[in-house]
């Protein structure tokens, strides 16, 4: 259990807005109690009188308190690329050379360097304010067998990094729509759905169930035959587990889907019974527009991961011409070549401006581009991986992250404008510290 304490910055994300003057009661349990008046919290820290639990009164001054940001789509292992594959001899590179360099590195992997390549994602993240991520886990088994070290290897590493984990566990069949897995994707495997399950069943009695939680995947319509897609699917919705599945991201996936199927990605997807709601749809990177509009209104979130799409020529999706997705976006780092879900909130904006030649393309009812930013980086992350968190509200997880209103990337800004200038002038050096479930990474009595 953790102390009870009251958090009082100079500013808390409130009902849409930076307030003064409020604070934050964190009950024993890590979730927030309620919000109130700073007065209030102050009377009742002086009016202790040692029969509660003792009372800590955590004053911030000169921070601005905002949710901890959710990141809903990572492979972390893939952080032992970065820098590399940036040379091209050939003149150009691709998602699919990109890929080849990938499998060499999944090669390459002991369990104890998987364990070390996560940890150091992780704890990055909590570096650049992620309370919270979603491990879109595929790298099941070590180079011996179908042995899912991999899974106790992520799992491990979030614990030692203290940050809020969904292990989203990858069903992964084919390695190509009909085709076998070779090479390094043998390491990926999941050979029946019995067997996954039983892996999500003995994954489930191993968890922190304050700091970790489960949810499912199909890792693609290329590497998962639509029979066990759809036996996914239900199984998920029975158990009330979020599921992600990446979509539409290449050009060559819909070409050998449609030669498959006849049908696109996202179409057979559509045709699932039961509705789409907890389905978190990857990339869309290609996808109709009409398409992606009926994927909304069926319940279907969106998750966008701008640096990696950029990184790897994979494109632009098509938001600015559905304005019905645009309160049903999360983020993610997925290749996790640069950790920042401050770039990935600006680069979720200006990837459409550049699309569309407009600005302000996701702007909400208040005219303003950064709310609805900040919301795709905490709630729309939250709600994708069905974990009560992405708020400052009662009942939500006390997942915070503490911004350095004095940093100089801050300087000039009203207070109005603190947020937009964050998301699209600051950077990680203006965070001070980020809490999960009332942990903090610091101490701020020094």
């Amino acid at each position: 259990m953790t102390p009870r304490q009251v958090v009082a910055a100079e500013l808390t994300w409130s009902d849409g807005a930076l307030r003064p003057a409020l604070a934050v009661w964190v009950d024993e349990d890590g979730r927030v109690g309620r919000i109130g008046p700073l007065a209030e919290a102050t009377a009742a820290a002086e009016a202790a009188d040692g029969t509660a639990p003792p009372l800590r009164l955590l004053r911030l001054p000169g921070i601005a308190l905002l949710p901890g940001f959710v990141n809903a789509h990572s492979h972390a292992f893939q952080r032992g690329l970065r820098g590399q594959g940036e040379r091209f001899p050939t003149g150009a590179g691709s998602f699919w050379s990109w890929r080849e360099a990938m499998y060499g590195l999944v090669e390459s992997l002991t369990p104890e360097r998987l364990f070390d390549l996560t940890l150091l994602a992780f704890r990055e993240m909590r570096r650049a304010g992620i309370t919270c991520v979603g491990e879109f886990h595929y790298l099941h088994h070590s180079g011996g067998g179908a042995d899912f070290v991999g899974d106790e290897a992520v799992l491990a590493a979030g614990a030692e990094a203290g940050i809020r984990l969904v292990l989203l566990q990858t069903y992964y069949k084919t390695g190509g729509v009909g085709a076998p897995l070779q090479g390094a994707q043998r390491r990926f495997e999941t050979a029946t759905l019995a067997g996954y399950w039983k892996q999500v069943e003995q994954l489930g009695g191993r968890l922190d169930l304050r700091t970790q939680s489960l949810g499912v995947v199909g890792h693609s319509i290329r590497a998962v035959p639509l029979p066990e897609l759809r036996g996914l699917l239900a199984e998920s919705r029975r158990q009330g587990l979020p599921f992600h599945i990446h979509v539409e991201e290449q050009q060559q996936e819909i070409a050998e889907c449609r030669a498959a199927y006849g049908k696109r990605p996202l179409e057979l997807l559509l045709e699932q019974p039961g509705g789409l709601d907890g389905v978190t749809a990857v990339h869309c990177t290609h996808s109709r527009p009409d398409q992606l509009r009926r994927f909304v209104q069926l319940g279907g979130r969106i998750c966008i991961c701008p640096t990696t799409e950029g990184n790897l020529g994979d494109g632009i999706p098509p938001l600015a011409t559905v304005p019905e997705s645009h309160r049903r976006l999360c983020l993610g780092s997925d290749s996790n070549a640069r950790i920042s879900p401050l770039e990935e909130m600006r680069w979720l904006e200006y990837g459409q401006r550049l699309k569309s030649e407009k600005r302000g393309v996701l702007a909400g009812e208040d005219d303003a581009v950064a709310p609805l930013l900040l919301a795709a980086g905490t709630m729309g992350g939250a709600a994708a991986l069905g974990v009560p968190a992405g708020r400052i509200a009662p009942g939500t997880w006390a997942d915070f992250v503490a911004v350095d209103l004095a940093s100089p990337l801050l300087a000039g800004a009203a207070s109005d404008d603190l947020l937009a200038a964050l998301i699209f002038g600051g950077a990680e050096s203006a965070l001070a510290a980020t809490c999960v479930g009332g942990l903090w990474d610091r101490d701020w009595s020094r």
